[in-house]
């Protein structure tokens, strides 16, 4: 039934809702609420694709772009408000506010612009402008803000540079496993969100373990489809 179809769409654009509380949130100096609306979003985000494929929406509603509805979902709450953090929680030296900023803006509107952002057989090309994860962990860390600015700059860099990075909802290599650690550390992120600002020690660095594998993987995967 084309409801149903309808009903997944309304789930994905939800997010762009999630985008504006967690807008409001950090605007607000809260930032508790707003990276908990962003954690909303990234589970929304993770569910609506497996939606769409079950519910078969595609082939219900031809005529309606469920992909570039994602896009525009993703890019505000995975982009455009983690960058709106990093000029109100004052993660970067207030100099470098407009650069870094710019940088995270405009290295993802790149990446998510090219034609293979993701690729036929499930990856991102490039650092997927996973934002709000970066930035949250800014937040926990407090380290300098000039570190923060090169951290950020790194991660704008690797846009650009053609690594293929696991799709962690749709890539087929060590899928199980990729996703139940995704799950751990989603749990393990809300927990940090329940104890901010006095996040544990330990609750921060085991977090650690799920993007650290992420990205060996990643690179792993990128490394072997090369040579084939």
């Amino acid at each position: 039934m084309a409801f149903t179809a309808w009903l997944v769409h309304l789930y994905t654009a939800s997010g762009i809702v999630f985008a504006f509380l967690a807008a409001r949130a950090f605007i607000e100096f809260d930032y508790r609420t707003g990276f908990f609306w962003l954690w909303v979003q990234i589970l929304i985000d993770a569910t609506d694709g497996l939606l769409a494929r079950r519910l078969r929406v595609r082939e219900r509603i031809p005529w309606f772009d469920g992909a570039k509805l994602d896009d525009v979902t993703d890019y505000l709450t995975y982009v455009f408000v983690p960058a709106l953090f990093v000029w109100r929680g004052a993660l970067v030296p207030n100099a470098w506010v407009l650069t870094v900023v710019a940088a995270m803006l405009l290295s993802s509107a790149y990446g998510f612009n090219r034609t293979d952002a993701k690729t036929s057989d499930h990856f991102f090309t490039g650092f997927p402008s996973y934002w709000n994860v970066v930035t949250f962990y800014l937040l926990l860390a407090r380290w300098p803000s000039e570190v923060n600015a090169a951290i950020l700059t790194v991660f704008a860099v690797l846009v650009f540079v053609p690594i293929r990075y696991v799709y962690p909802s749709r890539t087929p290599a060590w899928s199980v496993i990729t996703n139940v650690a995704g799950a751990i550390w989603a749990g393990l992120m809300l927990l940090m969100l329940w104890q901010y600002p006095a996040v544990s020690d330990l609750a921060f660095w085991v977090s650690f373990a799920y993007p650290a594998y992420y990205f060996l993987m990643s690179f792993a995967l990128h490394v072997r489809l090369i040579r084939l």
